[in-house]
C-alpha cells in the first residue's frame, strides 16, 4: 500500500502514545515475555514509524518485561536449497566458499519486515548466533533467551523458542496471521512430523575464524497447515483479539499454542498418510 492510501486509511496518526494505550487495551502488560511477529505496514500511517512501534512495545513491557522478535537472515543458507530464485549449480561452491560468516551485530535480516530490522538496532537488544534463523531478544529474560542457539533444529527444543515455552511466554502477531507464527515451527519439531535434511551456513568458529558449517535441521511440511492450525487453536482456547492502528491484534500463551499445535499436527500427518 503506497504511503498516500496508507494516510487516507487513518483519521488520525498512530502514534507510540496510541500504540502504548491499544498494546495494553489489547491485555500486553508490564513484565511479560513475549515475541511479535508483526506488519508495519498494517498498522496505517504510524508518526516515528517502526522506531514509534518497538518503543511502544518497549514502554508497555517495561525493562522486567522481554521483547523477542526473529531476526532470521535466511540467505545465509546452502545454495543447493535456493528457490526464490535458484542460482547455477557451478555457482554454488564459490558462494559457500565466499559468503560473508554471520554476525549478530551487522548480519541484516531477510523477509522479516521493517519493525524487526529496526529492533535488531536497538540499544541492549540481544541476538542469538545461528546464522539463519536467529533471534533478537530485549529485557530481563535476553540473555537466557538467546544463549547456547543450536545450529541444528534450529527452530527446535535448543532454539530461544523452547526458552519462551520454559518462562510460560506469550505471542503477539499484529497485522499478520498464523502462517507468520514462528512458535508453530517448535510445534513441528516436538511433533517430529518434518523430513530431516542437511543444510549450511557461514560462522565464526571458536578460534575467531570463518567456517562452513553442516547441520541438520527439519524441511517443513507443516508451512500450508499454519493458518488451520491457528484457526482450530483459537476455537478452543483464549486469544485476546483487538486493533493495534488499523491491523488485527492476536496475543496468546505460547505454551498453549505449542502443546496444542504438537498434536494437532501429529493428528494432522497421521490423516495425510
Amino acid at each position: 500500500m503506497s504511503e498516500k492510501r496508507t494516510i487516507e486509511n487513518r483519521k488520525t496518526p498512530n502514534t507510540m502514545a496510541s500504540l502504548e494505550n491499544e498494546l495494553r487495551q489489547l491485555g500486553l502488560k508490564a513484565k511479560m515475555t513475549v515475541i511479535v511477529h508483526s506488519s508495519l505496514s498494517s498498522l496505517g500511517w504510524t508518526s516515528g514509524g517502526a522506531v514509534a512501534v518497538v518503543q511502544a512495545l518497549m514502554n508497555v513491557l517495561t525493562h522486567e518485561g522481554t521483547l523477542v522478535m526473529p531476526t532470521h537472515s535466511g540467505d545465509l543458507s546452502d545454495p543447493c536449497h535456493w528457490e526464490n530464485p535458484p542460482v547455477p549449480e557451478d555457482w554454488w561452491q564459490t558462494i559457500r566458499d565466499t559468503m560473508p560468516a554471520f554476525d549478530s551485530n551487522y548480519t541484516p535480516t531477510r523477509g522479516m519486515g521493517a519493525i524487526v530490522e529496526v529492533f535488531r538496532t536497538f540499544p541492549n537488544v540481544k541476538r542469538s548466533s545461528h546464522p539463519q534463523v536467529s533471534f533478537g531478544a530485549w529485557g530481563k529474560y535476553a540473555d537466557k533467551i538467546i544463549e547456547n542457539h543450536g545450529l541444528a533444529y534450529g527452530l527446535g527444543k535448543n532454539s530461544p523458542l523452547q526458552k519462551i515455552y520454559d518462562l510460560n511466554g506469550y505471542v503477539l502477531l499484529l497485522g499478520v496471521g498464523h502462517g507468520n507464527n514462528t512458535s508453530l515451527h517448535l510445534a513441528e519439531n516436538l511433533a517430529k512430523i518434518g523430513k530431516k535434511f542437511k543444510t549450511g551456513g557461514p560462522i565464526i568458529n571458536e578460534h575467531g575464524n570463518r567456517e562452513w558449517c553442516e547441520f541438520e535441521d527439519v524441511e517443513s511440511d507443516a508451512d500450508d497447515f499454519f493458518e488451520d492450525l491457528g484457526q482450530h487453536f483459537e476455537a478452543v482456547s483464549t486469544v485476546l483479539t483487538g486493533k493495534i492502528g488499523n491491523a488485527d491484534a492476536k496475543l496468546m500463551n505460547q505454551r498453549e499454542l505449542v502443546d496444542f499445535g504438537t498434536e494437532w499436527l501429529k493428528g494432522k500427518m497421521n490423516d495425510e498418510n
